[in-house]
């Protein structure tokens, strides 16, 4: 049983090692590569939130986010009342070219 646990106890602590940061714009996919990050709108993020959402980070590179990133994301813009220069700090997992969120926060 104490074998049992300790493998269980170093497979979380494995998972969470893993998680990453990423800094950067919340922007829904739709209007990534259209229009200037900074004076994107939380409402038109939330218009296009059928496209999925993803964060442009400082170099440009941008990385999209799970279904499940989707919905958080949606979660954070609708509750929010910050108009445009959705800088948001995002955990999670990058699994290819996809993070599977844990956590949208909006700066």
């Amino acid at each position: 049983m104490r074998a049992l646990r300790l493998v269980s106890s170093l497979a979380l602590f494995g998972a969470v090692a893993l998680a990453e940061t990423w800094n950067g714009t919340l922007i829904d996919q739709m209007c990534q590569g259209k229009k200037d990050p900074v004076s994107h709108t939380r409402q038109c993020a939330i218009s296009c939130a059928k496209s999925g959402f993803g964060v442009l980070t400082a170099d440009g590179k941008y990385v999209k986010f799970d279904a499940a990133g989707n919905k958080k994301a949606l979660a954070v813009l609708t509750k929010s009342t910050k108009e445009n220069d959705l800088k948001a700090t995002v955990t999670g997992t990058l699994e290819g070219d996809v993070i599977k969120v844990d956590t949208v926060a909006l700066q």
